[in-house]
């Protein structure tokens, strides 16, 4: 939902056009000749692929019996896509899944177990968390490539004229951005009604979508009413920008914000090379990053998200262990560091976090708020969750649905998504 929207509609069909050489490309090798391995990348065809490319010929050149096949799927259609190939013919060797989605493809048997193989050699090096994250029933799906979460950025010369600091509670915020518009004329804060960008009010009040471990909807429960509330809350009053329901929503807000006429959002890493690109941040120690204001129980985080990469488990035997080696080498340290220097995005791995890769003041600020990350339950439907809450949200913020009505129509969209929770 937040990585590769930017993919063009060329992009998308060369991508069709590929994946006939993924997993079935078996007949494309000859006998005694290179393996053929497709790996299908998810990421932003212009801010991030690039930087993978050049990765890729690096690997083919240190093992030359192995050929990368590499595929730029545009991240809205992935899912979808691999679902359809996997279950079919077509899917790639290696796939670049979101963390949501590991879990699901893990329990459709599409992906390969990776404990004891060369791909997770180096389990330990990578955050304890992460590897969690690529689990699912005590087996592990996937290798930690890249880790995000969501934070408060805010333009710290807006909040330096107010005279007024990172808010810690969602209250402070409301009080800072009235500060900032009398003080300087500009909003002090704008929000999302995208379902994702709406979870660190569940987890201020100490709840969330579902409870997993209970198998029952929570959606509707009094914490949940209270969190939506406060998200409600905060697209009206001085100095809050009002909700945008427009499909370009999230561009908006972006662009608002790099040029300075926002002086607060909440985003994730994704977008630190497209912070450095507006006018409010060719000085990049002008991003200020905190952790999510907290909810009134002092609780205050933000979803883990990121992606592993995952083996196809319908591949050949000569494919896996050549995807295994593949996989080995993009998530090693140096491969971490060099994506990190090239994209801005966040390694996974504490040896990736070099020097060099902390100068970068986005990824330094960043990385302080990982701790407060809260990792998703590993239920193969949970991302799907969000797909509700985004037809939802905007229709409440826009004052077209009550927020009972809009939670009464989300808990029953949950209800045939994972048809034996309880209410």
């Amino acid at each position: 939902m937040r990585r590769g929207i930017a993919a063009t509609a060329l992009v998308a069909s060369l991508a069709l056009a590929a994946t006939a050489c993924g997993g079935d490309s078996d007949s494309g090798d000859k006998a005694g000749g290179p393996v053929t391995i497709t790996w299908w990348d998810t990421s932003n065809a212009t801010n991030e692929a690039p930087t993978y490319q050049a990765l890729v010929k690096e690997f083919e050149a240190a093992n030359k019996d192995i050929k990368v096949n590499f595929v730029n799927v545009p991240f809205d259609q992935a899912q979808n896509k691999f679902d359809t190939a996997a279950g079919s013919k077509g899917a790639p060797d290696v796939l670049r899944s979101e963390v949501g989605w590991t879990p699901a493809f893990a329990k459709k048997g599409f992906f390969l177990p990776l404990d004891g193989t060369e791909a997770l050699a180096e389990q330990d090096k990578f955050k304890p968390n992460l590897i969690e994250q690529a689990k699912y029933e005590g087996k592990t799906y996937g290798v930690p490539f890249t880790t995000d979460t969501l934070a408060f950025v805010y333009n710290k010369q807006l909040f330096a004229k107010a005279g007024v600091e990172a808010p810690k509670t969602w209250d402070d915020l409301k009080t800072a951005a009235a500060t900032i518009k009398a003080k300087t004329g500009v909003d002090g804060f704008w929000g999302s009604t995208a379902g994702y960008y709406a979870q660190p009010f569940l987890y201020g009040e100490g709840t969330d979508m579902v409870d997993a471990e209970a198998k029952k909807i929570t959606i509707k429960s009094a914490e949940a009413k209270k969190a939506y509330g406060t998200w409600l809350s905060l697209f009206d009053g001085k100095g809050l920008h009002k909700a945008d329901v427009t499909a370009d929503a999230y561009a908006h807000i972006q662009d608002a914000f790099v040029n300075g006429k926002v002086a607060s959002i909440v985003q994730g890493p994704w977008e630190i090379t497209n912070f450095y690109k507006g006018s409010a941040f060719k000085d990049k120690n002008n991003l200020g990053i905190a952790t999510v204001p907290a909810g009134s129980t002092g609780k205050a985080g933000a979803p883990t998200g990121g992606h592993n990469l995952s083996v196809y488990a319908g591949s050949s035997k000569e494919k896996q262990e050549a995807a295994l080696k593949f996989v080995k080498f993009m998530t090693s340290a140096k491969a971490q560091e060099t994506i990190a220097l090239k994209n801005s995005t966040l390694p996974t791995r504490d040896d990736a976090y070099t020097a060099e890769v902390k100068a970068d003041p986005g990824i330094a600020g960043y990385q302080t708020v990982l701790s407060a990350a809260q990792p998703r339950p590993a239920l193969p439907e949970y991302s799907s969750l969000w797909g509700p809450m985004d037809d939802e949200l905007p229709q409440i913020a826009g004052g077209k649905e009550s927020l009972d009505k809009g939670l009464s129509d989300a808990e029953a969209a949950f209800t045939k998504l994972v048809p034996d929770f309880s209410k």
